[in-house]
């Protein structure tokens, strides 16, 4: 890439410039942490920081321009803009060399409540499968599940460097709503669905799902593909200036639905996914229509998807020889459980379905008594145990999903001891469900990050227990 100065990406988002605008901009920040010599620092203003009361700090660190969208009174290039964070991302991705452009990645972008990262885990693999290398960008590749734009535009640019032809990506509402994604150029937009979520951020539903809508327009994409079963992707489809196609399980034929796998018959080819649930084959067929979509041959995605496996943490069997499933999931909104719990229930003989879950703190409240209400629902023993309380009292958080549940259910804060508790008690037939950590290693207790995670703790529980054999039936 040419070097670039203050000037040229100040003329990407019509900056006014003040101070020298040929100054060279050699990397795109707003973590002041991370200001190198050159960089252009900008000034984000966030809920609990603004970014301009840390500019000074920039410049002293090595920056040689600051983005801002206030005048600051300090010897400094700066870029004037009247939103630094609708700037950042068009700035990032000029700066970049605007990896997803015309002729350069393939970047399909899925947005929605649930089943984002398993959807982008199988455009992958179907893409892979068909000889193009695609990239992952979501929930398991970093902190957040769609990065910040400068973090974002890099990650896309080191994927066309090494040589990939397409990168499948999870888009959150956050995302969109704080402008992550400005100036990625989205060959496909996806929507899987909408359920309740992230209420705490987007205080109501309306501006949650306008948040998920914001991804198809023509500013991020011409081609949209939305699940029609599900009733905002019709509002999407019908509301759309762009080209939308739907999607919808209707579209299936002879399809039957097993405990650990599915087959149906799409586009006149008989397929056979390896993974179970309703809701994993809507994802499957989402994946797959968008792999069409981009031109593929549907004979050949149908092949592909007898190979799929599940992303970690999603429906994952943690299996030490006991003589019952135990499954791992991430699930954690009402609608991700109440799925989970059906699914899992098929794989009950004749004995009980058994959860064990708890609710994050600093995050949505709305859903915790919703949650409660689906697992006392769908479940026959449930064991209610903190998630990653955060700054909250775990004993608060469980108060308030046990208010949406009918008795009986058990309470054990401490989250080794619940997951052990429920263990200790399944016998033969049953199906022990751990949900809302997932592939999570880590669990977050005030300002102590541990480790901790639900496959390994099952796992150590069940060998030192010796199954086959242990707990006597």
């Amino acid at each position: 890439m040419d070097d670039l100065t203050a000037a040229d990406l100040g003329a990407v988002v019509g900056a006014r410039v003040v101070g020298d605008p040929a100054v060279t901009i050699t990397g795109v920040t707003h973590d002041s942490a991370r200001v190198l010599a050159g960089s252009l620092f900008c000034c984000v203003v966030g809920e609990r920081f603004d970014g301009h009361d840390f500019a000074g700090a920039a410049l002293d660190a090595g920056a040689s321009a600051l983005l801002v969208q206030r005048e600051l009174p300090l010897d400094a290039t700066q870029l004037v803009v009247a939103d630094v964070r609708a700037a950042i991302g068009p700035i990032s991705a000029s700066f970049w060399g605007d990896p997803s452009g015309p002729g350069k990645l393939a970047v399909i972008g899925v947005t929605g409540t649930n089943g984002k990262t398993t959807t982008v885990t199988i455009i992958e693999h179907l893409l892979s499968a068909l000889g193009v290398r695609c990239g992952v960008i979501g929930t398991l590749t970093g902190s957040r599940t769609t990065p910040e734009a400068p973090e974002l535009q890099a990650r896309l640019r080191a994927f066309l460097d090494a040589g990939h032809e397409a990168v499948a990506m999870e888009v959150s509402s956050h995302a969109l709503a704080l402008h992550r994604v400005d100036g990625t150029h989205f060959a496909l937009a996806v929507f899987t669905n909408i359920g309740v979520d992230h209420l705490d951020f987007h205080q109501t539903p309306e501006r949650y799902f306008e948040a998920k809508a914001r991804l198809f327009d023509e500013r991020f994409t011409h081609h949209g593909l939305v699940n029609v079963d599900d009733v905002h992707g019709r509002l999407l489809r019908d509301a759309a200036t762009i080209d939308i196609a739907g999607f919808s399980l209707d579209d299936l034929a002879d399809l039957r639905l097993g405990p650990t796998a599915s087959t149906f018959v799409w586009r006149h080819q008989s397929v056979h996914l390896p993974l179970a649930g309703r809701f994993n084959v809507s994802n499957a067929l989402a994946a797959a229509e968008a792999v069409v979509a981009l031109g593929h041959d549907p004979a050949a995605v149908a092949a592909a998807l007898a190979t799929v496996g599940a992303p970690p943490g999603r429906f994952e069997v943690v299996d030490q020889g006991q003589p019952f499933p135990v499954v791992v999931d991430y699930a954690h909104t009402p609608d991700a459980l109440g799925n989970l719990l059906v699914t899992a229930r098929e794989l009950v003989v004749g004995g009980r379905l058994r959860v064990v879950f708890g609710c994050g703190g600093d995050r949505d409240t709305t859903k915790r008594p919703q949650m409660g209400a689906v697992a006392s629902d769908l479940a026959d023993d449930v064991m209610l145990t903190s998630d990653n309380p955060r700054s909250e009292d775990p004993a608060a958080i469980i108060a308030a999903v046990k208010s949406g549940t009918r008795e009986p259910v058990r309470v054990e804060i401490d989250r080794r001891v619940a997951i052990e508790a429920v263990l200790a008690d399944a016998r033969a037939g049953d199906v022990v469900v751990i949900a809302g950590k997932g592939h999570e290693t880590t669990q977050t207790i005030g300002a102590d990050v541990t480790a901790f995670d639900d496959r390994r703790v099952a796992g150590e529980w069940l060998d030192a227990h010796g199954w086959p054999g242990g707990t006597p039936a």
